[in-house]
């Protein structure tokens, strides 16, 4: 997922708030997924939110994404609507719907369009 990092003003995470295990991922992969325990599962103790990522077969960039998605959670689950993370999602999805929007209204142009042209045809 490509997230604007720096321009979001999230809450810090400290390391003694997280308890980090590593265990086997799931999914496909075969031996690479199921010989290894690069999948790493983060939990924040004082909210009680779990994050399990095995984007990678890197243990490190794993530990990283997660404390990534972990530290959005967090803040989302803290701050609620005043979150950047909140805002941004709800930005996107309005984004979405107007682009949703003129490709409808593009649909209904060219319907028109051909429909005028099979007139003047006959």
């Amino acid at each position: 997922a490509a997230r604007k990092k720096n321009s979001l003003n999230l809450l810090e995470l400290t390391e003694a708030e997280l308890e980090e295990q590593f265990v086997r991922g799931d999914g496909p992969g075969g031996q690479a997924t199921n010989k290894t325990n690069n999948c790493v599962v983060l939990k924040h103790i004082p909210s009680g939110i779990v994050v399990k990522c095995h984007q990678t077969r890197s243990v490190e960039k794993n530990r990283k994404i997660a404390r990534e998605i972990l530290q959005e959670k967090v803040d989302l689950f803290y701050k609620g609507e005043d979150s950047d993370v909140f805002k941004e999602k709800k930005a996107s999805e309005k984004q979405k719907q107007e682009k949703k929007r003129r490709a409808k209204e593009n649909l209904e142009k060219k319907k028109l369009f051909k429909e005028m042209q099979q007139l003047d045809k006959e």
